[in-house]
């Protein structure tokens, strides 16, 4: 690839105070606190995105949903801040970046606020913007798959605190749990685990620095838990959206409910009890065919892409058993790895990957959209 044809990379995510600006407006992210709208917030929030955004919010991999397209910043973040979604300091907002289960118990959720309220001292503030926690402590782990620099797991033992990139774990009581989490991302800081440039990941820092004695461990945590998927699942009902995006009046729905909803790192809304009788273009049932294709932004939403995805990616799914993704550009944010057949928007057409991720060699090219059926089905 030329250096003229590559993509820009961020190299940051957006946030509430500090936007990023995309083609179609500006990007905000929300981080709900502790993972949990309320009724009355999620219709505030369907209401924010239908008026200053594009009326569609997206579901992240950090359990945080994003509006795109906002057209007045101000009034967003105003609007954000009445509905209690949004911390009074926009330092730490940025930072706060803490998954929990959404199967937690209570005490689970009191250990988190504990941990967010300690993370406000003023030396945390310069922890990379992507360095986060994950608060794992179920008989199983479902957030095995998910990024963390730093995880408080179950284990056979009760609790353990692992660094990211380390196979085994401390034991830890409860009380501790939280000062010993501090206390390694403190020597994170420390260490010299933040670069230059601000950014900076645990596990790649201990590829060149010793993990202290103190938060070495030996214990397994506990197995992880098949992946997640729509549908009930004991207690909670996922809900997905497709390729990532619900749409607002499917939220307004879901909060007419009157139930709590919680977001999840696996682009679900889990919703508390059983599946609700709704008319939804979000996804409950788990054979959904749009489950098996990942699709970006694609244009005219992302400047970097020439070619729409999403309405393609939808009409593909029913033509493929699954490993299709449709990438608007060669950065694939969508999926940044190789997949059995993947779409890459170039000059507005596309060109096809076979078994490949979107930057590598394609095996056809320059394809439009009314003729890539026919071939896929080959």
């Amino acid at each position: 690839m030329t250096e003229a044809a590559r993509p820009e990379i961020k190299g940051w995510c957006p946030g509430a105070y500090r936007p990023m600006m995309a083609a179609d407006g500006l990007v905000v992210r929300v981080r709900p606190p502790l993972g949990r709208l309320t009724p009355v917030q999620a219709l505030g929030l369907a209401d924010l995105a239908e008026t200053f955004g594009t009326g569609f919010l997206e579901l992240t991999s950090r359990a945080n949903l994003q509006i795109r397209g906002v057209s007045d910043h101000a009034a967003m973040v105003a609007g954000l801040g009445a509905l209690g979604l949004l911390d009074e300091d926009p330092v730490f907002e940025a930072r706060r970046n803490v998954i929990l289960d959404p199967f937690r118990h209570a005490q689970d959720s009191d250990l988190t606020a504990a941990l967010i309220e300690g993370l406000r001292a003023a030396e945390f503030l310069s922890l990379p913007g992507k360095f986060g926690f994950v608060l794992d402590m179920g008989p199983e782990r479902r957030l095995a798959r998910i990024s963390g620099d730093i995880r408080l797991e179950g284990a056979e033992s009760g609790l353990i605190l692992r660094a990211d990139g380390q196979d085994l774990g401390l034991a830890v009581a409860r009380e501790q749990a939280v000062p010993l989490a501090l206390d390694l991302a403190r020597w994170f800081l420390t260490s010299g685990g933040v670069g230059p440039d601000g950014r900076g990941r645990l596990r790649r820092h201990l590829t060149s620095t010793l993990l202290p004695v103190r938060f070495q461990g030996t214990e397994q945590p506990m197995t992880e838990a098949p992946a997640m998927t729509p549908g009930a699942h004991g207690p909670l009902t996922l809900v997905a959206g497709a390729f990532g995006q619900l749409a607002a009046r499917d939220l307004r729905a879901l909060a007419h409910t009157q139930r709590a909803l919680l977001t999840t790192p696996w682009r679900m809304i889990a919703l508390d009890g059983p599946a609700p009788d709704l008319s939804l273009d979000a996804i409950i049932d788990p054979r959904d065919p749009r489950l098996n294709v990942r699709a970006c932004t694609g244009a005219p939403g992302c400047a970097q892409a020439t070619v729409e995805t999403r309405v393609l990616a939808a009409k593909l799914a029913p033509l493929v058993g699954g490993g299709l993704h449709v990438s608007g550009c060669s950065k694939g944010c969508a999926h940044p790895g190789p997949e059995v057949l993947t779409l890459v928007g170039r000059a507005g057409c596309f060109d096809i990957v076979r078994d490949g991720a979107p930057w590598d060699k394609p095996a056809l090219t320059g394809l439009v959209p009314e003729t890539i059926s026919l071939v896929i089905r080959r």
